[in-house]
């Protein structure tokens, strides 16, 4: 058995190594088209040919995760098909390997897929997302968001903060931020104007301060207003760098864990994290869908092929690995504007595909 799943394992693996790689090289075209027209958009600053290479380099983690699920299925269906086709299959199932047997191994083949493309999406690609974004920020300018830049909000014991944020590096450095204080009740406290801010472990860096404040009015006292200049001030806060980013940019380029702090602070401050959660869930299954890819490439293991047929159904593997990729867009497109359960919104795709599989199985190997 072990000279078995070394065949099948090494074969697999070699087929998703090469799928991958093509896919790869053709993102890294298109990135490559880009970046030509960020040379000539940001030349005069500084932005050479190496810092687009190095931008380019760094964005292959977040193309190989968003690849490798496709990958896997292409390149599965590619090695069952000719061993199908070679009567090398058949030879092993004559030899005593049992459909439940060869679904096992590739299952356990499949979980290091799963590992690798957990990895990919929590640690490298965001690692990677933030160094590139560090090689273009100095030239690219700052992150914006229409007119008004982000929005966020803080509670913290009986205040709670309403804070803007016009421009943002993507790294730690903001431009024209407000903070805006209310009371239990909602009455508005203070104002705290800054050019310029730098986000630091649980504070933040505030500079060129314009601080307005005011004392609402009571029964025995009218409203009290008092405003000041700093040259410096700490803001203590639990915003971070990424909660301000996410609220900037795509939910995507964050980890699951950082997806899962994000929405808990928007949980607590009574703001929508629907998106977040829909997203959040969608991290946690997006690697899985490996395993759904291997079980719905075992039956191709099972057909009989004649010269010429394996090709279209790779075809037909690279169509079905596209469209489980658009279903899961879609789902979660349309659960963002539905208000679906979270959870199921991002658990339908690979349900859906994972009893099309198993059906599939079931109908081609163990029914016949």
């Amino acid at each position: 058995m072990k000279t078995v799943r070394r065949l099948l394992f090494g074969e697999i693996n070699r087929a998703v190594f090469f799928v991958a790689l093509g896919f790869l090289a053709l993102f890294l075209f298109f990135d490559m088209v880009d970046e030509l027209q960020a040379l000539s958009r940001f030349g005069s600053q500084g932005y050479l040919l190496q810092h687009a290479l190095l931008f380019i380099t760094l964005k292959i983690p977040a193309h190989l995760y968003e690849l490798l699920p496709i990958s896997v299925l292409i390149g599965s269906i590619f090695v069952m098909a000719r061993l199908a086709q070679s009567s090398e299959f058949t030879i092993l199932r004559t030899g005593g390997l049992e459909p439940w047997l060869a679904l096992s191994s590739l299952l356990k083949l499949g979980l290091v897929f799963v590992a690798l493309t957990f990895f990919l999406g929590d640690y490298a690609a965001p690692w990677s997302e933030r160094q590139a974004q560090q090689i273009k920020a100095p030239f690219q300018g700052q992150l914006t968001l229409g007119k008004t830049g982000a929005w966020l909000r803080e509670k913290q014991d009986s205040q709670q903060y309403a804070v803007n944020v016009r421009r943002f590096d993507g790294i730690d450095q903001m431009e024209d931020v407000r903070i805006h204080a209310f009371n239990e009740r909602g009455q508005l406290l203070a104002i705290t104007t800054a050019s310029l801010a730098r986000i630091e472990p649980g504070q933040w860096q505030l500079s060129q301060v314009d601080h307005k404040s005011m004392l609402p009015a009571s029964a025995n006292k009218p409203a009290q207003f008092s405003a000041t200049q700093l040259n410096q001030q700490t803001w203590p806060t639990n915003i971070s760098a990424d909660m301000v980013a996410a609220a900037l940019l795509s939910p995507d380029r964050m980890s699951t864990w950082e997806l899962f702090g994000y929405m808990r602070h928007l949980t607590v401050n009574n703001q929508n994290a629907q998106r977040y959660e829909i997203e959040f869930w969608r991290k946690v299954f997006y690697p899985l869908s490996c395993l759904v890819m291997l079980v719905l490439a075992l039956p191709f293991a099972y057909l009989h092929f004649r010269s010429g047929q394996i090709a279209g159904h790779v075809f037909g593997g690279v169509l079905a690995g596209i469209s489980f990729a658009l279903l899961n867009n879609v789902f979660s497109f349309i659960g963002n504007l539905q208000n679906w359960q979270p959870l199921l919104t991002s658990a339908a795709p690979a349900l859906l595909y994972s009893a099309v599989s198993l059906a599939a199985f079931w109908w081609m190997v163990l029914r016949r």
